[in-house]
């Protein structure tokens, strides 16, 4: 097992046990006023938590959430390169945290990681759940109606297993690389 697998099979584990907590530090954010990019960034990471066409489905055993924790860091490490003041007006410190482990996807990933955050970045555009990203963030509401669905999902989150195999690596890897736009 090369230094990468086993980092990697250290790191995901941990990422999804974090999962609901990193959900909740992202539904704060947005609920922050003055920091738009961090706002409409963290809206649109939350809203694939509720997207039914996952780049992995869900249920898929060991590796159903591991794409959503992929792209809560995508979309953190995009807030740290383009507004890097929101990022440090975060309290929790948990935008920087997860832009810092972006990294580890990206030599996971290699030279595809830049198909996850044009994946990421795309997420501004989609719908979920009847709502737009720019619904979410322009309007208190909808916003607040939407934070309030981030909490209960995440008070309902029941942690996946990720057994620490170089098989499930290479699995997720075959996934994204399959779905992922080119």
């Amino acid at each position: 097992m090369s230094t990468l697998e086993a980092r990697c099979l250290d790191a995901f584990p941990n990422w999804l046990r974090s999962l609901a907590d990193d959900a909740r530090a992202l539904a704060s954010v947005l609920e922050s006023e003055g920091f738009e990019l961090a706002q409409r960034r963290s809206a649109a990471a939350l809203n694939y938590l509720f997207k039914s066409l996952d780049l992995i489905p869900d249920g898929l055993e060991d590796l159903g959430f591991i794409d959503d924790a992929f792209v809560l860091r995508a979309v953190a490490e995009s807030i740290k390169l383009e507004a890097e003041v929101e990022l440090a007006a975060d309290a929790t410190g948990t935008l920087a945290r997860l832009a810092s482990e972006a990294e580890l996807i990206r030599e996971f990933l290699e030279p595809q990681y830049e198909r996850l955050t044009r994946y990421a970045s795309g997420l501004e555009q989609v719908s979920a759940r009847g709502r737009s990203v720019a619904a979410i963030a322009g309007d208190e509401g909808i916003r607040a109606d939407f934070v309030r669905e981030v909490r209960e999902w995440a008070d309902t989150y029941a942690v996946p297993g990720f057994a620490r195999d170089a098989r499930n690596l290479v699995k997720l890897r075959a996934f994204l690389l399959a779905k992922l736009p080119a």
